[in-house]
């Protein structure tokens, strides 16, 4: 059972690293924005993982549910930053 938790952690860890290429080269802010909530969503699922290899779901449930209540404000912080930005250039 370890050794499906170890191919599972590293198939999202290959699964977290492709939308990183577009959070660096992403043609706009927005391309970026969307592959930043796209590695805090596949990192959510790497704590799940991580806290049923430690056999302390219940710990690690409370620390997704912050993280992805952080990643979800942030989201929509930096998305409003930048259409009130892009608004105020036309």
């Amino acid at each position: 059972m370890e050794t499906f938790f170890i191919t599972v952690t590293v198939f999202l860890v290959l699964i977290i690293s492709l939308p990183l290429f577009r959070v660096l080269r992403g043609p706009t802010v927005f391309d970026r924005l969307l592959a930043i909530s796209t590695i805090g969503s596949k990192t959510i699922g790497l704590i799940c993982l991580l806290g049923i290899s430690f056999g302390r779901l219940d710990m690690f449930v409370d620390i997704v549910l912050a993280y992805a209540i952080l990643n979800f404000i942030g989201g929509i912080a930096v998305a409003r930053y930048f259409d009130l930005k892009t608004s105020s250039n036309e």
